[in-house]
């Protein structure tokens, strides 16, 4: 797949087959949608292409909005490279580009930079300055300048339609199963493995620290979860902590990974950690003595459920 930082970089000698929008979370409705737009290149007549933005447009457009996305833009690009999509153009999003008309938006960039042969996109897409243009719009443009414009039912998508903000929703509520239906893989965070205060390997849980480089990041409901890790290309299965360690009176949030039958240096490496299941709600106990009974309580769940998958 090819990367594009904005639409002027993008360079092409065929005609495309595009889509449009945020594709936060990359989930399975959007899927649909990157489905048809490969399989209508023509078996190379065409070139696919998917259009998205950074920052999210909300960042942009609602001063006090503090959206957090389902994936940062390095994990969006390798989602989506994984469709078979040909070709990604991430363009900046800022007010002058939101201050585009349909028409302009339509002509300067649809047709003159990107020679579009069709455009397919989904039940609800709307565009141009503050939204105007719909669907109606987009097949009347469609006719003046050549190009053709299919779009995907909600019924088509799913029975429920599945959205970002509905997976935004499940995660922050700790409905793992739901979120993860939704999007057609586990919910991942991706960072760096930092030093703690070590306490955990002295009640016989030592844990990896993750530090997430982009702030933008959707960090799901505080709590114990069952997780599936790649560290150094390497797949382990654990539990996760997301909280303040308030038995050890903590006062900032932490991400915290216990690795099952791990034992290894992996300080400033790289770490990607599946959410598979939620297990329980962060508390306060008593003791550290109380502390550990109960973590041994959540391996026990945490190695029945990883033994059904």
């Amino acid at each position: 797949m090819k990367l594009f930082h904005s639409i002027n970089d993008f360079q092409s000698t065929k005609k495309t087959i595009l889509t449009l929008g945020t594709f936060d979370g990359v989930h399975i409705g959007h899927k649909k949608i990157l489905e048809r737009i490969t399989q209508n290149t023509e078996n190379g007549k065409y070139e696919s292409l998917v259009l998205t933005f950074f920052p999210h447009p909300r960042m942009v457009l609602q001063e006090k909005s503090e959206i957090k996305l389902l994936n940062t833009i390095s994990e969006k690009t390798k989602l989506l490279e994984a469709t078979g999509i040909e070709n990604l153009v991430v363009h900046p999003f800022n007010e002058s580009f939101s201050r585009l008309t349909a028409e302009e938006f339509v002509h300067t960039i649809l047709v003159d930079k990107f020679q579009i042969q069709k455009i397919i996109i989904g039940h609800d897409h709307r565009f141009g300055r503050n939204r105007t243009a719909n669907i109606d719009d987009l097949i009347a443009f469609g006719i003046e300048y050549g190009f053709e414009v299919e779009q995907i039912s909600a019924q088509e998508i799913q029975d429920v339609s599945v959205s970002s903000t509905k997976i935004r929703k499940a995660l922050i509520e700790g409905n793992m199963a739901l979120a993860n239906e939704y999007l057609g893989y586990d919910y991942f965070l991706n960072g760096t493995i930092v030093k703690g205060k070590q306490l955990g390997r002295t009640i016989g849980f030592p844990t990896a620290n993750i530090h997430i480089e982009e702030d933008y990041k959707l960090i799901p409901k505080i709590g114990v979860y069952v997780v599936r890790a790649i560290v150094n290309e390497e797949t382990v299965f654990g539990m996760m902590n997301i909280g303040f360690n308030p038995t050890v009176n903590g006062d900032k949030q932490t991400i915290e990974v216990h690795l099952f039958d791990f034992d290894k240096n992996i300080y400033d490496q790289n770490i990607e950690v599946s959410l598979l299941h939620y297990i329980r709600e962060e508390q306060k106990f008593s003791s550290v003595d109380a502390l550990k009974e109960q973590l041994n309580n959540d391996k026990n769940v945490a190695v029945n459920y990883i033994n059904l998958l």
